[in-house]
Formats: structure tokens, sequence, C-alpha cells
């Protein structure tokens, strides 16, 4: 299955989501490459690894961009040096894949994204990213979901920032919300500054997607 659909997390930040069902000839044939991306390529081993790392750059091309638009800093955070997208001035993008997903989301401001499936292990491991009380009274499927949302936030934020030594459990709190909420607001508290971001979280399939923007 290609283009799996978007999301419009607000008036200038739209989010793209491709369902991974194709084979990777497909993909080999179909993406439109730069030469760092084609030695990046074959340094990968999995398949799987591959595959995500193909279906972003036909989410660019769904967009009308290509791998050629796609630049990354010394840090390795993506950027793009082309202004003129669908909706207004967007310069921003942010990356993640998981399995049957890829998903790319633009923005005019910082953005940070997180796609995971929600599964039992992340729930097992949640008292080394989180408060634990987040998920307290919930059924077992709530608290996997619920858990892997957590960790989308953090993950989305630490994209966003993208500074060395900055502690999941340590520096991103996420503020009390509810599963129906869909959004919410979290602090990263570090290096003696605190910053204020906003989110929003969707379901899809048995996915979490996050996306966090600065306030």
């Amino acid at each position: 299955m290609p283009f799996y659909k978007e999301l419009k997390i607000n008036e200038h930040t739209i989010a793209y989501f491709w369902k991974i069902s194709e084979d990777i000839s497909w993909f080999n044939e179909k993406s439109e490459l730069n030469d760092n991306s084609v030695s990046r390529l074959k340094s990968m081993k999995s398949v799987a690894h591959k595959k995500g790392y193909l279906a972003v750059r036909m989410l660019l091309q769904h967009i009308g961009l290509s791998d050629f638009d796609l630049f990354y800093n010394e840090f390795g955070k993506p950027y793009l040096k082309v202004e003129n997208l669908e909706v207004g001035i967007k310069k921003y993008i942010s990356i993640s894949h998981s399995h049957e997903f890829s998903c790319i989301c633009v923005s005019n401001k910082a953005v940070g994204i997180d796609i995971e499936k929600c599964k039992e292990k992340t729930l097992k491991i949640a008292s080394r990213f989180m408060e634990v009380s987040h998920i307290e009274n919930l059924s077992m499927a709530d608290k996997i979901t619920k858990a892997t949302i957590i960790w989308g936030i953090k993950e989305s934020i630490f994209k966003l920032k993208n500074e060395k030594g900055i502690s999941f459990p340590k520096h991103i709190f996420e503020s009390p919300f509810k599963l129906a909420d869909r959004k919410g607001n979290a602090k990263l508290i570090f290096n003696n500054t605190i910053e204020e971001f906003q989110f929003q979280y969707d379901i899809i399939e048995d996915y979490a997607f996050v996306c966090a923007l600065t306030k």
C-alpha cells in the first residue's frame, strides 16, 4: 500500500504517513536518491530499515519534493532548503519510522515527531523513562498505549531540540493528560532553562504517533 494518509496538526504543520507493504525492489525503482543517501542505503543491513528509509523518500516525492531537498546538519537533524510547499512557508521537517509505517512532518516552526508500535515491552521499561503514576488505574491495553505515547512525547521533544545530554526521565516532563485528550503540554528543564511545548497524538492502527511543537 502506498501513501496512507495526511494529518493536519495545525494551519502550518502537516504529517504524512506511508504504510509499508511494497518489496525492496519496488522502492529501489521508484525512489530518487542523492549520492549520500545511496551510500547510506548500501550500508544498511536490515531490509526493514531500508524500506523505512526509502518510504520517507517516497513521502517527500508525494508532497512535491525529493531526497535532493533534504539535508542534515552536523548533529544529524534533518531540514529542508525548500520553502514554498503546499501550505504556507515550511522549512522544518521531522522524520520517524517504525515497522510498517514511515512518516514525515513539515512545519513553519521547529517540530519533532515519533511513531511507535504499541507493545508490552514499552510498558515493561516505563519506569526508566517516565513517572509511572501517569498510567495508574488504566486497563493493561490503555497502559501500553499511554506509555507508548509518553515515550513518543519525550522522543519528539528530544528530536526537536537535538542537544547532547538530554535525558527522558530527568529533563522532559509531560503534564497529566487523559488518553481521550489527544493533546497536552510538556516541559524541558535543561541547562538551567525551562522550555514549554505542546504535543498532539493520534492512534494509527496499533501505532502511536506524536507531534511536538514549541509553544
